[in-house]
């Protein structure tokens, strides 16, 4: 799901972001609450009008800014006070403020508020983040009830909880066995995880997780989105994910590359070659341009490369999941997975990127 934090993909247009094959994207509660603001936003006919995205849409709860801001922010049983990083104001984020700004942006899905910890939280961290991210879910599930009832034509939204733990298996088990038992969810998603642990530890925690969900709920493994971490996280259970790394690397020109793996435009190498970025790929990027052309608008310091390089980056995460969805129709996605990860592996190991 490509992340469009601030009510846009950052450099691309809603039309671009269709057209490579997404079917869903990104807004964060945090920032629009701040910039331009809810209550705007539901002036101007909700999140999809306000930014022209016809498509689903998922709001994040600003949970995860809790994690990244820490040094901005107190956390206490009420809620979240942070200062904001635009003017230094000072707010406050309830669960049931978080369900009243997120129905008044208006996205399909939206999530509940939550203590995300670092990745490498002991124990008690981990367990009171983990026990206050169930005291909050009930919370937000009573406040989200409210809304529905006191406006009955507004948007229809579904909410998924958020299971915590950190990196401790029992504190997982006993977060997913918590949020199950609150209620009947139409999905869930797996938070604090890919915030400074080892990728095997993320692993270890999605197979713990694995067993405890219905196989047929949609599982959401949040901010995750390198491809290793996807097709890896697919064998695990996991059906969406989310990351800014295809639009973030693509502004600092570096793409991923079926037969290279992870490269930066500004390589030499790349200076006269007349081929495209990624001769497998076929999005507009390499059907339209050469390696040494978007070697020249970086050396040029030109913007369009930024965009070009995102595209790229973001058709390539949709494509894989969408091979890795015929793979495991096709019962074959075990087999097709190791053999791509094997490769994509050693290509990084042979340009010294692990």
């Amino acid at each position: 799901m490509p992340v469009g934090t601030q009510a846009a993909v950052k450099t691309l247009t809603p039309h671009e972001v269709e057209a490579l094959g997404a079917q869903i994207i990104l807004g964060n509660t945090y920032h629009l609450y701040l910039r331009p603001g809810h209550e705007l936003v539901r002036e101007m006919g909700g999140l999809h009008r306000f930014q022209g995205w016809k498509r689903p849409m998922l709001t994040d709860s600003g949970g995860f800014q809790v994690f990244s801001l820490a040094d901005i922010s107190r956390i206490a049983e009420e809620g979240v006070t942070f200062q904001s990083h635009i003017d230094g104001s000072r707010h406050l984020f309830t669960p049931e403020r978080v369900m009243e700004i997120e129905r008044a942006l208006g996205a399909d899905v939206i999530m509940a508020f939550d203590q995300c910890p670092p990745g490498q939280a002991d124990r008690p961290l981990a367990t009171e983040a983990y026990e206050r991210t169930l005291r909050w879910l009930e919370r937000c599930r009573r406040r989200f009830g409210e809304l529905g009832a006191e406006d009955p034509e507004g948007p229809a939204q579904t909410l998924f909880p958020i299971v915590q733990g950190g990196t401790h298996a029992e504190l997982r088990r006993a977060s997913a066995r918590g949020t199950l038992a609150m209620g009947d969810w139409n999905g869930v998603a797996i938070g604090g995880l890919s915030v400074g642990e080892p990728k095997p530890v993320m692993y270890e925690m999605l197979e713990v997780l694995e067993p405890e969900f219905p196989p047929a709920l949609p599982r959401y493994l949040m901010g995750v989105g390198y491809p290793d971490d996807i097709l890896e996280g697919i064998a695990r259970g996991v059906d969406m994910f989310d990351c800014v790394a295809p639009t973030r690397n693509g502004r600092n020109g570096t793409a991923w590359i079926a037969g290279e793996g992870q490269v930066n435009v500004k390589g030499t190498r790349f200076r006269s070659d007349p081929g495209p970025l990624d001769p497998d790929c076929g999005c507009f990027t390499c059907r339209s341009f050469t390696r040494a052309y978007l070697r020249h608008l970086w050396v040029a310091d030109e913007p369009l490369v930024q965009r070009l390089v995102s595209i790229h980056n973001l058709h390539f995460l949709v494509s894989l999941a969408a091979r890795a969805r015929e793979a495991i129709r096709a019962g074959e996605f075990a087999a097709w997975s190791r053999d791509w990860l094997a490769r994509f592996h050693a290509r990084r190991r042979a340009a010294g990127k692990e």
